[in-house]
């Protein structure tokens, strides 16, 4: 990624006391909007001379991010992925285009990882409540993992259906679902001929073009020292997603319990605290930070240098930043 890398050469920095996200105040022809949307924060800018069309696109985007939580939320009944959740364990559900095709690219995130990435890891996830500190017992752990397995969601694509392969499946799309709502939000914008902008759901980000001739600027956020970045990454045309185990924890006897889990084991993973992915759509870069922070460095960064136009940061339970090989300088 030519233009990220000359970007971070010159001017990514530990900067410890820099507020999470770097994006400046609407105005003139900025145009941005805040909301909560998915469970997170969701923030969109972007610029327009075009003051009601700046306006009209904000409604639009925001708009696309209630559709697409409410479609494939596992937490709303009614949503599309929750009915699906309800009826493929006994048989074939006819699903729409949209989800199938999010589907599709989250099997193969999920291949590509050799199963670190795994939407049925909420066959044990569901058992987890991390605002009353609630964990599985150990009895239902034990039973719930088993059914923890890519490969028993079947898609049969052509006919456009889904079935899964035991009674106890159960998925949720958490861990890509963001990262699409993302690029959805990023096409509105380029449908409308907006050349600068940032769409952000949390923890994943895509922009387009530059910011007024220089580079948008986007902070790691340091996994322990809330309010504080570990790092700023200055941006242009690129996706990036951090999956951390400060989002959604609770903490007992020592040990962090967080959302994202190890599908071998149904228990939260530990090899890092956050993971930071750089590529061209947040779709991927959402689905590979999950699957590297699972992975853990040794692993993951072996997988990140595999994939052209793929970068990764991590940090490690150290506090260390460590490097994908495109972005080695940075360590020196």
């Amino acid at each position: 990624m030519k233009n990220v890398k000359q970007g971070l050469a010159t001017l990514l920095r530990l900067l410890l006391s820099m507020p999470l996200l770097l994006a400046s105040q609407a105005w003139g022809a900025w145009h941005q909007d805040t909301q909560g949307i998915m469970g997170t924060r969701v923030h969109v800018e972007l610029y327009t001379q075009d003051a009601q069309l700046g306006s009209t696109l904000l409604e639009e985007v925001m708009a696309e991010m209630h559709r697409i939580d409410h479609t494939f939320s596992s937490y709303k009944a009614d949503s599309e992925l929750s009915k699906l959740n309800q009826q493929a364990p006994q048989g074939w559900v006819e699903v729409s285009s949209e989800l199938m095709n999010l589907l599709v690219r989250a099997q193969q995130v999920s291949e590509l990882s050799g199963g670190a990435f795994d939407i049925t890891y909420a066959s044990v996830g569901r058992y987890y409540d991390y605002r009353q500190g609630k964990t599985p017992e150990p009895d239902e752990l034990q039973d719930a993992v088993k059914a923890i397995n890519y490969r028993y969601v079947q898609l049969d694509v052509d006919r456009r259906r889904v079935r899964f392969q035991h009674p106890q499946v159960y998925i949720a799309l958490g861990g890509i679902a963001k990262g699409y709502a993302v690029d959805r939000g990023i096409a509105i914008l380029r449908r409308a001929g907006i050349t600068q902008a940032s769409v952000a759901a949390g923890g994943d980000s895509r922009i387009i073009g530059d910011r007024q001739g220089k580079p948008w600027t986007v902070g790691i956020r340091h996994p322990r020292q809330e309010g504080k970045v570990s790092a700023v990454l200055p941006l242009v045309d690129t996706a990036v997603s951090t999956s951390g185990d400060y989002e959604r924890y609770f903490e007992r006897d020592g040990v962090r319990y967080h959302h994202i889990l190890d599908p071998a084991t149904g228990r939260s993973a530990t090899g890092a605290w956050s993971v930071t992915i750089l590529g061209p759509d947040a779709t991927f870069t959402d689905g590979l930070s999950t699957s590297v922070f699972v992975l853990g460095p040794e692993r993951g960064l072996a997988l990140i240098n595999k994939l052209p136009g793929i970068d990764a940061i991590i940090i490690n339970p150290e506090g260390q930043l460590l490097f994908s090989d495109d972005l080695s300088e940075l360590s020196q």
